[in-house]
């Protein structure tokens, strides 16, 4: 690219597919209004016979296998934010993309070969040139863990168009009972358990573009990325260590040096009502505080949405620009970050573009 490219990674596209809206305008719609998803599962029932409560994507046909059901999740989100970059088409523009998944878990119904076809034909489809998938696995940091490369790919000038998101679904009747046996569930069986959370699904992507890029091919830009960091928590969940927040400790403090002094204008966290989270996210805050503009500036989607897993990332990217652009955040700058049971803390810093007021 040269020594002129500009080491800047816009956002000019965002798709989003959840339980609670079916587009990235209606999910982002929605969250601000404070509604949610939730309802019983059709079938799968827990150890004391009530069906889970579970948030479902309004999208597809639910009786479809659970790998193609995963793929058109992700193809219907990966193709809305291809939108952003509509005026490019025919140019034969490479666009690579990465992708976050779930963990390895039963019911985890992640058929590569299948997603890379379906993604290909997506981006082909969309008018630029498939350019290869790159998968990345690793819970609910796995979408954010996706975008940080390829954010990374933007600003090293290896690419200058890229595709970033995550899908994700805990709703096979495998990983709600799995997810029972480890306690992890809201309301199962007959403890009634209140500190669980409720499974969901879902799928997120943003298109991002250098900034010469963004210049020359003329497109819209709504939000830069301006720091993206990973870190590693040592006590993951069922670890016989207590968390006591060291990996998001150090994540605050790398994206807080990002900062340049200012202070984040709202926070986009995933504690989704378990303990465990809420334990990391409490230690951290004290450790690393003093970042945030106002402390209970912070929202939690999966009140909404339920937990989307892997897509979380790539999904709160997605909220906070729309809350940018639509002129609802009470500032331009925001943190992102998800957490994964296996230690990953991912996260990023957002400067969104704030309409000026009339």
């Amino acid at each position: 690219m040269g020594p002129e490219h500009d080491q800047r990674a816009f956002v000019v596209g965002v798709g989003a597919v959840t339980a609670v809206g079916l587009s990235a305008a209606s999910t982002a719609a929605a969250v601000r209004a404070g509604l949610n998803g939730f309802g019983q599962h059709a079938f799968a029932v827990d150890s004391a016979g009530q069906a889970f409560t579970v948030a479902r994507c309004p999208f597809g046909d639910p009786d479809r296998a659970p790998a193609e059901r995963i793929r058109e999740l992700a193809c219907g989100a990966l193709q809305e934010a291809l939108e952003g970059v509509a005026s490019i088409r025919g140019r034969g523009v490479r666009a690579p993309v990465f992708l976050g998944v779930g963990q390895s878990r039963p019911g985890c119904s992640v058929e590569r070969p299948m997603l890379e076809s379906a993604f290909e034909q997506v981006v082909s489809d969309g008018g630029l040139r498939a350019a290869g998938v790159r998968l990345v696995q690793a819970g609910n940091a796995a979408g954010a863990m996706a975008l940080l490369e390829a954010w990374q790919a933007i600003l090293s000038g290896t690419e200058e168009l890229v595709v970033a998101g995550a899908v994700d679904s805990y709703l096979e009747p495998e990983t709600l009972e799995w997810l029972e046996q480890r306690d992890q569930v809201h309301s199962a069986g007959s403890h009634n358990n209140p500190y669980g959370f409720v499974p969901g699904e879902g799928a997120a992507f943003v298109a991002l573009v250098s900034a010469d890029a963004a210049q020359r091919w003329g497109l819209s830009d709504s939000m830069e990325i301006v720091a993206g960091s990973l870190a590693r928590e040592p006590h993951g969940l069922g670890s016989t260590q207590v968390c006591t927040g060291v990996g998001l400790t150090t994540l605050f403090r790398q994206l807080a040096s990002r900062l340049d002094g200012s202070r984040a204008d709202c926070l986009w966290t995933d504690m989704n009502g378990e303990p465990y989270r809420a334990d990391d996210f409490g230690f951290a805050s004290i450790r690393a505080g003093g970042w945030l503009a106002d402390p209970s500036a912070f929202v939690t989607p999966a009140d909404c949405c339920g937990d989307v897993g892997a897509a979380s990332g790539p999904l709160y990217v997605v909220l906070a620009e729309a809350a940018c652009r639509k002129a609802y955040a009470t500032g331009p700058l925001h943190v992102v970050y998800t957490s994964s049971e296996a230690g990953e803390r991912c996260g990023f810093v957002l400067r969104g573009a704030m309409p000026k007021a009339r």
